[in-house]
Parts: structure tokens; C-alpha cells; sequence
């Protein structure tokens, strides 16, 4: 968490989710209220999906969709370190965190430094093919190793700082950072983490194995992941729910923690464990949901 100052913000992107009408309308309404302050506002239209990452020379990244919105900002803002004020309207807002209600008054309080921006942990996933790098990806939430297509199994053997965690048929693999426990990692029974927690939670996906459970693991060691023989020849890899890309036999998946961190506004202790008890249903039970 960064102690409080007063941000220079000349320059602003303003992302907005195409599937989510509303956003589109709280975009423009956010733009001319910057606009009216002196800050020049852009929006950028974000459908899902995007390999080109707009953000450099920004001072400010406003997100308007839910959580992925907020993870595609987050690949592109990071090494920048350009901050992320993530408006929600998803469904679940672990990450987006401020309600649509509160921009204005959250986004004053920011402006006038008067909001702690809040560090989470990002991944950085490496391709190696005959020890030639073909791919790297980052990631706020997780990254996974799985077969292409449902209920396949894969085989894969997985090192951690060197030492061999041994060899697993499973439908897959999620390494996730605290923020992503709360996604595909948790779906697959792996541990919630609280996001000022910095780990690395590894978790198999359906495993031929009674005995594999999740791991949470120190993020100063190195996950490779290498592709065994299976049955199954399709097998890829997904970072932050984006495109798939194909892996082969013999290939290395190697994970480390990045250098860099997200950085995001409003982001507070409070709101991802009222998101936990009300999303979720982390409660405790029906008398105190």
C-alpha cells in the first residue's frame, strides 16, 4: 500500500466494457466530469479481448466492466505503474471494487490524495520450446495449463525452485497470485488468500489423485511446468482467462512472480472480505448472510 500524495494527473483512459451499455454511459459521464477539471479523458472501447495495450503515457486508468476489465488494464498499467481506479460492473467486484453509486466521491478523494493505492502481485509466464522462448504473458489473476477441451486428461510434471513437486495426470494446472484465489483457483478447491498476502497458490485441476492437494507456495521460487506424453494432444495455455496457446510435448511453461506490481485504487481490506460474504456466501451461514 502507497502512503498518500497528491497524484499529477494531466492524462486519462477511460476503459469501457462494449457488452455492458451502462458503462458506456457512466464513460462519457466520467470524461466530461474530467474534462471539467482540466484532465484529458480517453476512452477506449474494450470488448473482451485485446492484444494491443493503449495505456502508456497515461497518468490514470479508470475501468468501467467488471474484474476482466480490471485484469486487461492491469497487463498494460503495470510495468508503467500507472494506477487503476476499477469501477464495477461485473458480478462478483473483488478486484473492481468501486460500486457505480461512489465513482464520484471515491474518485474526488483520490484526486485530491486523500485514497490509498493498494500493490497486488502479478505472474509473468515464459513459453520455452527446445530452450527458445515462443511466448511470454502477464497476469494479475492466474495462469493455467490445461487440456484445450473438458474432462481430457494431461500429464505434466511440475518443479518449484528447482525441486521436483513429482508428475500428475490431471485436466490441468492454476498457478495464481493472492488476487486470483479468489477466481479459477477457488473453483477448483484451492484456499482463499487474503490480497495483502503475497504467495503463489498452486492448485490441479480434477487430479488422478487423492493425495494432490493445493499448495500455496512462496513467490521468491519459480514454477516450470513441463509438458509430458498423454493421450491428449491438445493442451494450452491460458493466462488471466485470455486466448489459448498451444503446447507441446517437451514444453516448458516457466512462472515467476514479476518485478513490477498492479497498482489499485479503492482496493480496501474491508471490500474484498464484504465481496467474500456476499458473493460468495462466506458468511458463516443463512443467519448471517
Amino acid at each position: 500500500m502507497e502512503k498518500n500524495v497528491v497524484p499529477d494527473v494531466k492524462k486519462c483512459l477511460i476503459v469501457v466494457n462494449t457488452y455492458k451499455e451502462e458503462s458506456r454511459l457512466l464513460g462519457s459521464e466520467v470524461s466530461e466530469y474530467l474534462s471539467k477539471r482540466g484532465i484529458r479523458a480517453d476512452i477506449f472501447m474494450f470488448n473482451g479481448f485485446a492484444e494491443q495495450y493503449p495505456f502508456h503515457g497515461s497518468d490514470l486508468v479508470i475501468t468501467m466492466g467488471g474484474d476482466g476489465t480490471v485484469l486487461f488494464a492491469a497487463r498494460g498499467c503495470a510495468e508503467d505503474g500507472i494506477p487503476i481506479f476499477p469501477v464495477n460492473f461485473g458480478s462478483f467486484g473483488f478486484i473492481a471494487s468501486v460500486q457505480r453509486d461512489e465513482w464520484k466521491e471515491e474518485l474526488d478523494r483520490y484526486l485530491c490524495g486523500k485514497s490509498e493505492v493498494f500493490t497486488r502481485s502479478m505472474l509473468q509466464a515464459d513459453l520455452l520450446r527446445n530452450d527458445v522462448r515462443r511466448f511470454r504473458s502477464v497476469g494479475l489473476n492466474d495462469i493455467v495449463v490445461s487440456a484445450r477441451t473438458a474432462a481430457h486428461t494431461i500429464s505434466f510434471s511440475i518443479t518449484y525452485g528447482g525441486v521436483s513437486l513429482g508428475e500428475f495426470k490431471a485436466d490441468g494446472v492454476i498457478v495464481s497470485t493472492a488476487t486470483g484465489s479468489t477466481a479459477y483457483s477457488a473453483s477448483a478447491g484451492g484456499p482463499i488468500i487474503d490480497p495483502g498476502l503475497d504467495a503463489l497458490v498452486l492448485t490441479l485441476i480434477n487430479a488422478f489423485s487423492l493425495s494432490s492437494r493445493p499448495i500455496v507456495l512462496s513467490p521468491d521460487g519459480e514454477i516450470v511446468i513441463e509438458i509430458l506424453p498423454s493421450r491428449v494432444s491438445g493442451v494450452v495455455i491460458s493466462v488471466d482467462g485470455q486466448l489459448p496457446v498451444d503446447l507441446h510435448v517437451g514444453d516448458k511453461v516457466r512462472i515467476r512472480q514479476m518485478e513490477a506490481k498492479a497498482k489499485l485504487i479503492g482496493c480496501t481490506k474491508d471490500k474484498f472480505y464484504n465481496a467474500l460474504r456476499s458473493k460468495l456466501n462466506w458468511s458463516g451461514g443463512p443467519k448471517n448472510a
